[in-house]
């Protein structure tokens, strides 16, 4: 009972903040994710990236990333690929290499028409068509992240499907945690749960 007691004391907060800072948005936001650095609610898009946005509100609702975490940091000025990034990743307690469910077709930026831009979030994965449950937040501009760009050498990028609405300071103050040297954060960041805050639309049924 307390668990929930604390959740939806998170959301009411989280929601104040988002009236205080004059932010009126057309439709109520999809998931908050409270996290041990604070609260982060994010905005799905289920219209240009249904697949995606639908598969990562299913995890939601499974309780999937509940004592999962943010455990990993890339911050563009130490990093020494080609192409650097700003992110943060996070998984279920599973791990990044979940899985439990099977992979989802990459929704390619190229034809979604979103990008990776501060406070996009998106889906991690290794080959196009492997991502399952693992996604990160970008936390300043990252084109390369896109289709056609150099981050990943298959040229694919990777697939936006929503933004941080409230909380994106939250995100940075994570990234700047303290990491082990390969990007690791020590200790991770524990999400202490992820709740949806509206029903996903009929899109996502089965």
């Amino acid at each position: 009972m307390r668990a929930g007691i604390m959740v939806v004391t998170a959301v009411a907060a989280a929601l104040g903040a988002t009236a205080a800072a004059g932010q009126t948005p057309d439709a109520p936001h999809d998931v908050l994710l409270d996290t041990e650095a604070g609260v982060m609610i994010l905005d799905l898009d289920y219209v240009r990236a249904p697949i995606t946005a639908c598969n990562f509100a299913r995890y939601v609702q499974w309780g999937d990333y509940g004592h999962g975490g943010f455990f990993r940091s890339v911050v563009a000025a130490t990093n020494d690929n080609p192409n650097p990034i700003d992110v943060i990743q996070a998984a279920t307690p599973r791990g990044s290499d979940d899985a439990l469910r099977p992979p989802i077709p990459l929704e390619r930026t190229s034809l979604t028409g979103l990008s990776h831009v501060a406070g996009a979030v998106s889906m991690a994965r290794d080959g196009p068509d492997t991502a399952t449950s693992s996604f990160f937040i970008v936390t300043q501009d990252a084109p390369s992240l896109d289709f056609g760009g150099g981050r990943n050498p298959d040229g694919q990028g990777f697939a936006v499907f929503g933004r941080v609405a409230v909380g994106l300071d939250v995100a940075r103050a994570i990234q700047m945690r303290p990491t082990d040297g390969q990007e690791q954060l020590t200790p991770p960041v524990r999400i202490n749960a992820a709740v949806m805050l509206a029903p996903p639309p009929e899109v996502c049924a089965p």
